[in-house]
Formats: structure tokens, sequence, C-alpha cells
């Protein structure tokens, strides 16, 4: 039987069907207004199986759709999940975070595994040998960095990210380009160095919007893998719903 996974982000929104561990069918569509779309997506096949996962507030008529339907998560911090959990701040790690460890348990168990996702902010989550997940770092993904500049500054314009090795910028512009990306690779870079000097044998997993390039730039050995996160809230809903 097909499960249907539906993750609301900070801007997009992803409709995954799987059957068993393969991804079936995908959607990815704007956050502005999804009902109508997922409505849709719903009448197309049955499923066994839904979760639901946002980074921020559901919407009202979202959750009025979904009520039709049985063997529905809704992913919280009170759900059940494949690893111990020591973030001190349980109530306060993102959903988002909790299905990225969900992922790296079920598919590298007994490995220290670091997870970075390179989206609207970079998070940095590890796991360890023990299956305990001890938490990680939240930073400005590239897009929030490019804003920031001008944001707070006087004359600095707002870029679009631009794909450059360059290290030293001959005007403005490239001055920008340089600085943000190569200052955002080397931080994690830096960031990976780290943790391979705490803990032997590190399992590292890029995932995120920005995942592509920062896999062409970085000098490590990683998996890159897109759908990550999608395949953990996949791993969450066979945990709770296991006969």
């Amino acid at each position: 039987m097909k499960h249907l996974i539906i993750d609301v982000g900070n801007t997009r929104v992803k409709v995954v069907v799987f059957e068993e561990d393969s991804v079936f069918d995908s959607y990815i569509f704007d956050k502005l207004d999804p009902v109508k779309k997922i409505k849709k997506i719903l009448k197309k096949n049955e499923y066994s199986k839904i979760i639901l996962s946002s980074v921020g507030e559901w919407t009202e008529k979202l959750l009025e759709l979904l009520k039709n339907y049985e063997n529905v998560l809704v992913l919280s911090n009170t759900t059940e999940v494949p690893f111990i959990n020591l973030y001190t701040s349980p109530k306060t790690l993102g959903v988002d975070r909790v299905a990225l460890v969900s992922a790296a348990t079920t598919q590298f168990p007994n490995k220290n595994v670091l997870v970075i996702d390179a989206g609207t902010c970079v998070t940095f989550d590890f796991k360890n040998t023990k299956e305990e997940y001890l938490g990680g770092a939240i930073s400005p993904g590239l897009e929030m960095r490019y804003k920031a500049l001008e944001a707070f500054t006087e004359k600095l314009p707002k870029l679009n990210f631009l794909e450059t090795d360059e290290l030293i910028g001959d005007n403005t512009v490239t001055s920008i380009h340089s600085g943000v990306v190569n200052g955002f690779v080397c931080e994690i870079e830096g960031i990976i160095h780290r943790y391979s000097e705490k803990y032997s044998d590190l399992t590292i997993v890029l995932t995120g919007g920005d995942a592509y390039y920062l896999s062409k730039r970085l000098k490590n050995s990683i998996f890159a893998n897109p759908n990550f996160l999608l395949e953990g809230l996949n791993a969450i809903l066979i945990y709770n719903t296991k006969e």
C-alpha cells in the first residue's frame, strides 16, 4: 500500500507518495494555498498511511481536509521516533530536524552520522553509534546571507546566488558573491572537520535545496540525498504504525 508524505517547509510544500521505501510520485508547489492541490493528490490513490509535517502552523483548511482520512499522523514533539532524543529542549526541536535524524537512524544504524540540511537555514544534526541524538547547530542559508547584506547596510545591493570559485572579488558585486559563497562552503567544511576530529568513522549526509551545489564544492566524502527528510518522515510513519 502507498504512504502519503506531506511536508510544509518555510517556502514550499512537498507531497511525496511512497510505496514501501521507494518514491512512487512527488509534487512540489507554493506554500500559500496548498489545500486544493493536496485534495487532488488525495483523490488519485488510496493511502494506507498519511503523515503531516510542518515547520510552521497548519492551516485550518488543511486540518479539516485530513479529518476525513484514517491513519493520519501529525508529527509533533510527542511523536514516537526511532532514536533517543537527548536534546535538552525537545519541545523547540524542529520537526524537520526530527525527520532527518530518523532517516539517519534507520539508514545508518550504529554509526556516527552528521546530517547537513542546506536550505533556508543550514542545520547540522548529529546522532552517535548508540542511536542517541545529541543536537547540532543552526546557521543562515545562502539566500538569507545575501538578504542580510542588503537589509543591514546602506549601500550594498541584494543579489541572487551565483556559483563562483573566485576568491578575490574585484568589485562590489563579485566581492559579495565571493564572501557569501566561499564563506558558506568554508563554514561547512570547517564544521565537518571538527566533527571528524571528535568522532571516528563519521558518515556525512548532505540534503536540502543547496545540496547539489555544495556536493560539488565540498572535498569531504559525503552522501548527497535530496529526499533524505522525506525518507525520514516515511520512517517515522512506519515506526508509529507498525503492527
